[in-house]
């Protein structure tokens, strides 16, 4: 994306590179194709709508954790609509049973309470195989106490009935030697419940697209589940949809000195990227390195009130001033999806560019109305 004319945007701004979503994609075709399993987009990670045209002619439909979501992929998607929820709403299930075209319950209670108004949905159990492979708690959904899935221990004397599916999620930013410790974990606990399903649902946290991912593994490992069960395989990715397709640009307002440099930008950590705050994580700066690597370093602070709304610490060969732009990598994906108006910031505007012609068109622009109209 360095052919794009940062002046020429409105700031900040997310612009998303339709050339690199492609290359995305060829690798998500590549895997379906060869393994056998179906891809789905998960709404959660990725949901810029106006480019789902193009991700539609490969994947196979989308996965939504909300009626939020899956309006939007039922409305935007051709290919199937799967769902998954915590816990479902009593007014919202009627709704969600127009968009849906498979279920997947977090618990058996939940089943029971709903198994009635499922009509002819497939539906599968989430479990909880208790393998954790995941370094970061808030984001490992087999860490002890956790309130996603059913354990092997949750399945014993329940009614299978109508169950023709299992749902796993256990993995974030994961490789395939992750997966394939995973799925040991579940044939070792949920083994004997395998032969009753059709279909399975590997979840999410597949990096597939990544540049250290070994799709071919990842080939394999499904190909021989689906050798060994019989049984049709999902994957939902979010993040290895848009990984490395688009960029946040955001702009220094002024630079304050208290115990060392500190550059106050037009964007937010707390409000933007909240994973810069949640994960922790530190998005790259284009032309920038690590603190004191080059000869200016710089604190990059957002414009909320909020004391840690910090992104973090970089350095540069030349001094920040007033009125320049910054680059923020990988900024696609669980940054739109994920941003507040705290403190009434302005949302970002949102821009898709094209590397492959040159070509940016601004697509989205926020303002007042779009902070009064979440409240009353």
């Amino acid at each position: 994306m360095e052919r794009i004319d940062l002046n020429g945007l409105p700031s900040p701004c997310y612009v998303v590179d339709r050339a690199l979503i492609e290359r995305n994609l060829k690798i998500l075709d590549r895997v379906q194709r060869e393994s056998g399993a179906k891809i789905l987009m998960a709404l959660k990670g990725f949901a810029m709508w106006r480019l789902f045209p193009l991700i539609d002619e490969v994947l196979s439909g989308g996965a939504a954790s909300s009626l939020h979501e899956a309006r939007l992929a039922r409305e935007k998607l051709r290919g199937q609509v799967h769902l998954y929820a915590p816990a479902y709403r009593d007014d919202e299930f009627a709704d969600l049973m127009t968009m849906a075209d498979h279920v997947s319950f977090n618990s058996f209670c939940q089943w029971r309470r709903f198994r009635d108004r499922v009509g002819d949905r497939q539906c599968a159990i989430r479990i909880n195989p208790q393998h954790s492979q995941v370094k970061v708690t808030i984001y490992d959904p087999c860490a002890p106490g956790s309130r996603l899935g059913v354990t092997a221990a949750g399945f014993d004397g329940q009614d299978m009935t109508g169950i023709t599916g299992l749902h796993f999620h256990t993995l974030c930013q994961a490789r395939p030697a992750a997966l394939s410790r995973t799925l040991e974990a579940v044939e070792q606990k949920f083994g004997r419940y395998l032969g009753q399903m059709t279909w399975i649902n590997f979840g999410g946290g597949h990096h597939i697209t990544h540049r250290d991912y070994d799709p071919d593994a990842l080939i394999d490992l499904v190909g021989q589940f689906r050798k060994r069960h019989g049984l049709e395989v999902f994957l939902e990715p979010g993040e290895a949809i848009a990984l490395n397709c688009g960029v946040l640009v955001a702009t220094v307002l002024d630079v304050v000195r208290n115990d060392g440099e500190i550059a106050i930008l037009d964007t937010s950590a707390s409000a933007h990227m909240p994973d810069v705050l949640e994960m922790p994580y530190r998005p790259p700066v284009r032309g920038a390195g690590p603190p004191d690597e080059k000869k200016h370093t710089y604190r990059l602070g957002g414009l909320t009130c909020l004391a840690g709304d910090v992104i973090g610490d970089y350095s540069f060969d030349q001094p920040l001033r007033p009125g320049q732009r910054l680059v923020f990598e990988d900024m696609a994906h669980y940054t739109m999806v994920k941003n507040t108006t705290f403190n009434g910031l302005g949302l970002p505007a949102i821009a898709i560019h094209d590397s492959s012609t040159g070509r940016t068109r601004v697509v989205r622009r926020f303002g007042y109305e779009d902070y009064k109209n979440r409240l009353s």
